[in-house]
């Protein structure tokens, strides 16, 4: 089975594959960030019964996935799109 991925050799000379694998890493890696502290929030807001603030990590932990998901699905969208692009 072949990983799925971007083939950044048909934009050559331009750079873009360290530009938007850059910019997935740094939205990965905030994603990431967002999802522990929302879920830290979230068990110790839970823990004190404060509900006001158990429904704002709650929030940011939806958040959180979502952008990640969003962030795998443009990798997986933009590799479909440069390979329709090869095929034209």
């Amino acid at each position: 089975m072949t990983p799925i991925g971007p083939d950044f050799a048909a934009v050559t000379g331009s750079g873009f594959g360290e530009v938007v694998g850059a910019l997935l890493t740094y939205t990965l890696l905030t994603a990431v960030a967002t999802l522990i502290g929302s879920g830290l929030t979230w068990a110790v807001a839970a823990s004190l019964g404060s509900w006001q603030i158990v429904a704002k990590a709650r929030t940011g932990v939806l958040v959180a996935l979502g952008g990640a998901v969003l962030a795998g699905g443009t990798l997986a969208w933009g590799g479909w799109l440069l390979d329709l692009g090869n095929q034209l």
